[in-house]
Order: C-alpha cells, then structure tokens, then sequence
C-alpha cells in the first residue's frame, strides 16, 4: 500500500538528547554547561533527583547554570537534560527567492529622500555582465553624465560683463551638446565691428601718398581701430573681413585735379588700389570708394593711403567729414 499523508520531511535532522553532571559541594553555585540552551525552559535541572522548578531555582547565562541556593554534596548528584537544541542550518537555494517573495518596501525604502542627493548616496546598478547588481556612489554617476548639476548650468552669479573670446556657450549639434567660443559666435553674425571717419580737411603734398586720418570713431565695438596715431584696424580674430572705404579730395579750384588713386594696404604692402585719371576734363572734387573681402589672420592690421596730382597753381587736401572720408569693417560668417 502506497503512503497516504503528507510528505516526510527529509531535509531536517535528529540527534539524542544531551546530558551532563556534576557534583555538589554545598557550597558553589554556578556551573559550567557544554551547550548554551536558549532557555531555562530548553532544559530539564535535577538534584538528587528532584526536578527543580525552572522560573525560580535556577537561571542561565550563556553555558552558566547557576542555582538560587547551593545544591548539597554529592557525587554526581546534579544532572541536566537539554529539551533541545541547534542541530544545523538551513540555506535559501540559488534563485530560490523570487521577486514575488519581496515585499515593495525592501526596495523603495519607507520615506521620500525629502532633498537633494548626495554624491555619497548609492545607487544599484546592473553591471551588465549577466544581471549582477552593484552598488555605486551618487557622485561616479555625475561625473558619467558630465557633472552637471543646476549650478553647473546656471551659474552661481550673473556675468555681468560683455563675454571674453574663450567664454564658452554649450550649443546641440544635431542633438549633441558642444562646446564653443564666444568668439566663433561673434564673429559668425555678421556683426559691424569698426565704422571711423576723417573729421576734418588733411593738407596734401602734390603727388605724394599720405595715410588717411581716420580719427573719430562712430562705434569700435572690440576696440580694434586705433585713431589716435596709426589709423589702423587690428583685426582680433582670424577671419574673412568686409571692409569698405570711401576718400574725399577736394580741390581748391575747379579744375586743379588731375587724378586720384587710392589703396588698401596689409601690415603695410598695397592689398588692393583705384586709381582715376580726369586727363583735360579735371574737377574740383573726387571720391575713391573701394569694397573687399580680405582673409585677415589675427594681429594682421588695415590701412588706407591716398595721394592727388593737381595743378601748379592749385592745392588739394584729404575732404573731411563723416560721409565724405569714412572706413566700415566688419567681421563676416564663411
């Protein structure tokens, strides 16, 4: 016939019940056990043969049996029975416990963190060699993504001040972020960086070329343009530059100009010139204008010369003022 009942547990084990005595002297209490029994009530006390009542005639602490009052003398007149006790351990099996088994709160914790993290505030992470969690710190997290937080973003105060060149501006490329240079984004937008005229009437020698004083400036953005001695524009980034010029001559007769010619010069060489002959039909007034783009590499630096052929019994000078005698430059995108 075939077991009827529940399955037999074969995972526990037994063992025989455990003994040890000792002997009285009438004097000493306390006595020292093989096992530390769990309770006065895991086992059983006896004294000439007597059983001893366990809330009251002993108690224990750790292997330590001691008596309320001194057992008499006596060979092996006390003995003590273990009831019970530890035979082995039982291990939870590999993969034993399944997520089911968990209660929510073991994982999301009793109370919101209530403020911000920590950079020594752990995190589990899978470490993605076959699902092992790990702990890691906050801070190796932050130092992943960039170590940005709100005040890496922001800023703890204002700038208050027109940008530097190596002020950097983080920009998506194509939804990457990037970095870039205050000075790439000011030189791509088109924006005017030098508009100076000559404000007043410069003498000319007859046929010689003389530097246009370009000495009075509408704006000077980067403070680029010096109008004070050289007249020149210093360019402050490597680049494509628009600049356009205009130089007024005038005459102080009718006919006293035989020609104009003007010219753009690079750290001091001719860049580009015009040049305008009146032959019989000579005039009182003239303007060269010139437009360029030039590739200017930063330091190198824009100058303006002009010279006027008159004749003898005339004079000519440089024709001042802001629309007659002016220089425009401005940094452009490429």
């Amino acid at each position: 016939m075939s077991y009827v009942g529940n399955p037999i547990d074969t995972r526990n084990t037994f063992q025989s019940l455990q003994g040890k005595r000792f002997s009285g002297n009438g004097s000493t209490t306390d006595f020292t056990l093989d096992v530390a029994p769990g309770s006065v009530l895991d086992i059983e006390v006896f004294v000439g043969n007597v059983r001893q009542d366990p809330n009251s005639a002993y108690t224990l602490s750790g292997t330590t049996l001691s008596f309320t009052g001194a057992p008499p003398s006596g060979t092996n007149n006390i003995y003590v029975v273990h009831q019970a006790k530890s035979v082995g351990t039982i291990d939870v099996p590999a993969s034993g416990v399944q997520a089911g088994s968990l209660a929510s709160t073991v994982l999301t914790g009793q109370t919101d963190i209530g403020a911000g993290i920590a950079d020594a505030d752990l995190f589990l992470v899978d470490d993605g060699a076959g699902g092992t969690l790990r702990k890691t710190a906050a801070s190796r997290i932050k130092t992943y993504v960039g170590g940005f937080d709100v005040s890496s973003i922001t800023g703890a105060t204002e700038l208050a001040a027109t940008p530097a060149d190596t002020d950097e501006f983080v920009i998506s490329d194509a939804g990457v972020l990037k970095r870039v240079d205050y000075s790439y984004i000011k030189g791509g937008n088109n924006k005017p960086l030098v508009s100076v005229y000559a404000s007043a009437d410069t003498s000319m020698s007859d046929n010689s070329f003389v530097k246009v004083p370009f000495n009075t400036e509408n704006f000077d953005a980067d403070n680029t343009f010096d109008n004070s001695s050289n007249y020149r524009f210093v360019a402050p980034n490597n680049g494509k530059y628009l600049i356009t010029t205009q130089v007024g001559i005038q005459s102080n007769s009718d006919d006293g100009l035989y020609s104009q010619q003007t010219y753009i010069a690079k750290n001091g060489a001719e860049f580009i010139q015009k040049a305008q002959n009146f032959g019989n039909a000579r005039a009182r007034h003239h303007y060269d204008s010139i437009t360029v783009i030039a590739s200017l590499s930063a330091s190198d630096y824009i100058e303006v010369f002009t010279r006027a052929d008159w004749a003898s019994a005339s004079s000519s000078n440089i024709y001042g003022g802001s629309k007659n005698t002016f220089i425009n430059i401005l940094e452009v995108i490429e």
